[in-house]
C-alpha cells in the first residue's frame, strides 16, 4: 500500500486519519485497522580489495551515474547477512566473507521511504569484479582517492568512517611502521604473538579460546597493533580501571615477532598506548616491571618505567 492509498488492505473500507499513539495515521474504521509506516531495513557492504572500496557506478535513478557502495533492501526471507551477501554477489560478481558489522545508519529523509541500513565489513573470497545488470562499471577506489559523486548520505558517511579507521591513527616512531587498532581478521596473529611472552608458553586451548573470547568481547581493553609490509608484528593490550579521583591505564600485554626486535617497534606501540590512554583521559599509564625476561625490563626501563613491580608513568 503506498502512501497516498485511502483504502484498508484487510477489508477494503475507505480509512480515515485520526491520532494513534501521538501521530496521525491513517485507521479503518470498519475493522480498526492502523497503517503504521514503519522504516524498510537494507544492507550495505564495504568491500576491501587491493587496498581500497568497491563500488558501484549506478545506472539507475537515484543518483544515476554516481558511485555507491554494494547495497540494496532485505527480502523477507533472508537474513541481514545473507542480504549483503547477495547484493553484493548482484551488484559486483564478487563472493565475499562478512568480517565485521561495521555500522548501522537511519534515512528517514529517503530516498522513496524512509529506511535502515546495516553496513559490514567484507573481502572477496571468489567471483570475478563486474558491474551488475543495473550498474555501469564496477572499480576499486583507494581512500585517498575516492570518487566525488558519492550516491547517499549514509554511504557518504560510513565511506568516510572507513577511511578515516585506514589511516594511521597514531604516531611511529619506526619508518614504515603503522600502529592501529586491532581488527578481527587479526585475532590469529595476536593469539599467537601471545603465545611468545614469557610465561605464556604453555598456554591450553582453553586458555586461547578465553584470550579469543576477550580479544572480541572486552569493552574495557584497548588493543593496538603494529603492521609494516602489510604484516602485524607486534601488539598491546591496555584496560582501563577508574578510581575515584581519575582513571589509570595499565599494559597488560604486549609481544613483538622475533624478526623485528630491535627495531623501535616496542617503543612505538608504547608511545601509542601513551597517545591511547591520554586520549581516553587516563593520567597514568601502569605497568608491571616485573613481568617478562632482562630483555623486557630493560626495555620497560629504557621507556621511563621504574623497575620493580608495578610502575606508573605520568602521561598528563
Amino acid at each position: 500500500m503506498n502512501k497516498d492509498s485511502t483504502f484498508c488492505p484487510r477489508c477494503g473500507a475507505e480509512m480515515r486519519e485520526a491520532e494513534v499513539s501521538g501521530r496521525i495515521r491513517h485507521i479503518c474504521p470498519a475493522c480498526s485497522f492502523v497503517l503504521y509506516r514503519n522504516p524498510v531495513p537494507g544492507a550495505g557492504v564495504l568491500v576491501e580489495m587491493e587496498g581500497g572500496l568497491v563500488l558501484v557506478k549506478r545506472g539507475e535513478d537515484p543518483f544515476v551515474g554516481w558511485w555507491a557502495l554494494p547495497a540494496g533492501y532485505i527480502e523477507a526471507d533472508e537474513s541481514v547477512e545473507q542480504a549483503a551477501v547477495r547484493e553484493c554477489k548482484e551488484e559486483t560478481g564478487l563472493d565475499v566473507d562478512l568480517l565485521e558489522l561495521f555500522g548501522v545508519y537511519s534515512f528517514p529523509e529517503g530516498p522513496v521511504q524512509s529506511g535502515i541500513i546495516i553496513f559490514y565489513r567484507a573481502r572477496p573470497v571468489g567471483g570475478e569484479l563486474r558491474a551488475g545488470d543495473d550498474a555501469q562499471d564496477v572499480r576499486v577506489f583507494l581512500p585517498e582517492k575516492m570518487p566525488e559523486k558519492l550516491a547517499f548520505r549514509t554511504h557518504r558517511e560510513v565511506i568516510d568512517r572507513w577511511v578515516r579507521r585506514r589511516s594511521p591513527e597514531f604516531r611511529a616512531r619506526t619508518p614504515g611502521v603503522v600502529i592501529r587498532e586491532a581488527r578481527p581478521e587479526d585475532e590469529g596473529v595476536v593469539l599467537h604473538l601471545l603465545q611468545l611472552i614469557p610465561g605464556n608458553g604453555e598456554m591450553t586451548p582453553e586458555d586461547m579460546q578465553a584470550a579469543a573470547q576477550r580479544f572480541r568481547e572486552s569493552p574495557a581493553m584497548d588493543v593496538l597493533v603494529a603492521e609494516t609490509d602489510g604484516k602485524v608484528v607486534g601488539f598491546l593490550t591496555i584496560s582501563y580501571m577508574p578510581g575515584l579521583i581519575r582513571l589509570r591505564a595499565l599494559i597488560g600485554e604486549m609481544a613483538v615477532d622475533p624478526a623485528y626486535r630491535r627495531q623501535g617497534i616496542g617503543a612505538s606501540l608504547v608511545e601509542a598506548a601513551i597517545q591511547r590512554a591520554t586520549s581516553r583521559g587516563a593520567a597514568h599509564l601502569l605497568v608491571d616491571t616485573s613481568r617478562g625476561d632482562s630483555a623486557a625490563q630493560e626495555f620497560y626501563q629504557a621507556c621511563g618505567f621504574e623497575m620493580g613491580g608495578v610502575a606508573s608513568l605520568r602521561i598528563r
